[in-house]
């Protein structure tokens, strides 16, 4: 079995081995040679990467054909309505691709999250609400653009699992050593 390693990028952290223009990268925050990250997330997001060196295995955790899923906390403008939350598990039309059906559902708060740095803004009027998304795909700013769509700008947004991985444990930065389970080929 390959292993993996697991790491909860930080916010701002671009999600690549070589800075840019002085930006904090993964090289700050993982001393590991010849691994490579399974999937990627935007500076302004958070949470969950994966890497590994192992090409195969890194082909299976991110193409959509072996439905391994995400799953993502959004802090959202606003509360959503059961419709709203209806029409992001059916999937929505992005303009350039239509979500696959996925999991969504409102959830408290996550217990034990860390600040964020910078804060996120806040609005006396405007309520925030956080929802809990598993995607079986990830397109570019995906869950940004779908909780948009319906109305709900993403404030946050976390990356809690990649498959059978969690953040469980992990601070912001900090990263361990996994084994890779058997993923269908």
């Amino acid at each position: 079995m390959a292993s993996v390693i697991l790491l909860n990028k930080p916010y701002g952290v671009l999600c690549q081995f070589t800075a840019d223009a002085g930006r904090s990268c993964l090289k700050d925050y993982v001393p590991v040679r010849d691994v490579y990250p399974a999937g990627r997330l935007d500076t302004d997001s958070e949470g969950l990467l994966v890497l590994t060196g192992d090409g195969a295995l890194q082909a299976r955790i991110t193409d959509p054909r072996h439905k391994l899923p995400k799953t993502y906390w959004a802090q959202v403008e606003g509360l959503p309505s059961p419709e709203s939350l209806r029409a992001l598990c059916a999937g929505l039309d992005l303009g350039d691709f239509v979500s696959r059906p996925c999991a969504a559902r409102t959830i408290a708060p996550p217990e034990d999250l860390w600040p964020r740095d910078p804060p996120i803004r806040r609005r006396l009027q405007i309520p925030t609400a956080w929802l809990e998304l598993k995607l079986e795909e990830g397109k570019n700013r995906q869950v940004r653009r779908m909780t948009a769509k319906i109305g709900h700008p993403t404030l946050r947004l976390i990356r809690w699992a990649v498959g059978p991985w969690t953040l469980e444990g992990l601070a912001p930065g900090q990263w361990r050593v996994a084994q890779a389970p058997e993923i269908d080929a």
